[in-house]
């Protein structure tokens, strides 16, 4: 058991307030460091100074604060100086690393000056506070930045917007993605708000790439990134698969060049898969490769194609057969995106929340199972906490079971073509269809079909494939598809990433869980998985 959140700070940056109300809206417990050493004593700080010294004073507040970081899972408010102890700073330290969160307030001086100069209680601003005040923060200012790892500015703040900071940060998850270019997937209410700490100071400009439909998101980002001092290009493109062409690469590039983007400076795609595929591709081959950023906007973005690093276009050939593998710097997947979603668009992207946990985790399963009718009915005006809660958890997993693959095969020579379960007929239906089916409902018939083909080739039982066909049923997806012929599938199927010369190459299931590689099957039974989900 430890807090949800320790806050420092100045005397008068508002710890107590700010920690209250950020304890009210995670609906725990709050408690002050400070209040507690007095009730203990039973006496009020200033005369345990004038009784019995400085010293004293924070061996007893490093004990309490000890205590509570290891029996208290509320909001714990620090006294200004406790940080300064050295022991209380080494226990900070050991809660941020068991995965902690240490807030500094950092308030405007004047304004903390003067709420600390009424509060009273405070014997180290004793006569003439200010001078005093500025004095202590001279001393404690660097310390508490080293110290925390989440700074809250206060000013132009209100308390409860400071607090709503907190309580949006400590609900984040965070999945971290290895490899050469390591970086990490935030998913959590305003995490758009880090999209300045991602970019860094380095860039000057930045191309701001995403669709019409999320005008709204569009504006709030733009204005984040002005806030910041960046300047701003403006690039809208057409909504899905339609955007993820070379006429609209050609266009960008046309205007990354007038506007004089450097090496140094950076893109942020905003929107859903095909909007983040695009912009990470023009990232990836303007000047040979400049700083991404992917602000999902939709679930199947989230879950999908704003991680990893696979950029591309689509050609008359087929689809993503151009890109690049290209890692972003970070992806910041906002959940309040998704009160902007259809019904119809949510649902689709569990075709992949469901994939990954047929390939590898299959808790994933069972939180679908338990809570296929919210989802299948998801509403974007009515998503209370719990159904919050349950799609985030649903994202992070999502997302560890693709870092699993990508961190050891950015490249898809191996591991990472396990992610492709349900793409070979998935994709072929996507092109054949031009791209009016959405890919999360393709990802689902193709998972049908590589259940039925694993199954004629006895590799799973009857049991598993007709688990698919519930599950992905009751979550509102398709499981079947009868507007094209096997000659035009297979055709496609050849010219498929994970073929190799003219043999095919799927990805099956042996188990729930677990994933083969299936190579050159036999051509009936291929045909015959295509009859099976004709019905």
């Amino acid at each position: 058991m430890q807090p949800k959140a320790v806050l420092i700070g100045m005397p008068g940056s508002g710890k107590t307030r700010i920690g209250g109300d950020a304890a009210t809206l995670m609906n725990v417990e709050f408690r002050d460091s400070d209040i507690e050493i007095e009730a203990r004593e039973h006496m009020k700080i200033p005369r345990i100074f004038e009784e019995r010294g400085e010293k004293e004073f924070r061996r007893i507040e490093s004990e309490v604060i000890i205590d509570d970081l290891h029996g208290f899972d509320g909001v714990l408010s620090l006294g200004g100086g406790a940080p300064m102890t050295e022991r209380t700073r080494s226990e900070l330290s050991r809660y941020i690393a068991a995965g902690g969160t240490v807030v500094y307030l950092d308030a405007d001086p004047n304004e903390a000056i003067a709420r600390a100069s009424r509060a009273g209680n405070r014997p180290l601003l004793a006569d003439d506070a200010a001078r005093k005040w500025r004095r202590l923060y001279a001393e404690r200012h660097d310390i508490y930045v080293d110290l925390a790892n989440l700074i809250v500015h206060t000013k132009g703040k209100t308390p409860m917007q400071a607090a709503q900071n907190i309580a949006d940060t400590v609900n984040e998850r965070v999945v971290h993605v290895d490899g050469t270019d390591p970086y990490d997937v935030r998913i959590g209410s305003h995490v758009v708000n880090h999209l300045a700490d991602v970019l860094g100071s380095a860039p000057v400009r930045i191309a701001l790439i995403h669709t019409t439909p999320v005008q709204r998101h569009s504006d709030r980002v733009r204005a984040l990134l002005r806030r910041a001092g960046y300047e701003v290009t403006d690039i809208t493109i057409p909504d899905a698969e339609a955007g993820k062409t070379i006429e609209v690469a050609n266009g960008i590039w046309k205007r990354l060049g007038e506007e004089g983007f450097t090496r140094s400076d950076a893109v942020v795609g905003l929107g859903g898969g095909a909007a983040t595929d695009l912009a990470g591709f023009v990232a990836a081959t303007w000047m040979r490769g400049i700083t991404y950023v992917n602000c999902p906007t939709s679930l199947l973005a989230m879950v999908d194609a704003s991680t990893g690093g696979k950029t591309g276009i689509n050609t008359e050939a087929g689809k993503n057969l151009v890109g690049s593998f290209y890692t972003p710097a970070g992806v910041l997947a906002d959940l309040t995106t998704l009160g902007s979603l259809p019904n119809d668009i949510f649902v689709e992207g569990l075709g992949e929340v469901a994939k990954s946990g047929f390939i590898e985790d299959t808790e994933i399963l069972r939180i679908l199972e338990d809570h296929a009718e919210q989802l299948r009915t998801f509403d974007p005006n009515a998503i209370d906490p719990e159904l919050e809660a349950v799609i985030a958890e649903l994202i992070e997993r999502t997302v560890t079971v693709k870092s699993h693959h990508v961190s050891t095969d950015l490249k898809e020579k191996g591991k990472r073509e396990f992610l492709n379960y349900g793409h070979t007929m998935g994709h072929a239906i996507e092109k054949l269809e031009h791209f009016r089916w959405r890919h999360g409902n393709a990802v689902a018939v193709g998972m049908v079909y590589a259940a039925e083909l694993a199954n004629i080739l006895g590799y799973i039982d009857r049991d598993l494939v007709d688990y698919h066909r519930s599950l992905l049923s009751s979550l509102g997806l398709p499981i079947s598809w009868n507007d094209g012929g096997f000659e035009d599938v297979l055709a496609l199927m050849h010219k498929d990433k994970k073929a190799r010369g003219n043999m095919l190459r799927f990805v099956v299931l042996d188990r729930p869980g677990h994933v083969v590689h299936l190579e050159n099957p036999p051509a009936d039974a291929v045909e015959e998985a295509f009859r099976r989900v004709q019905r």
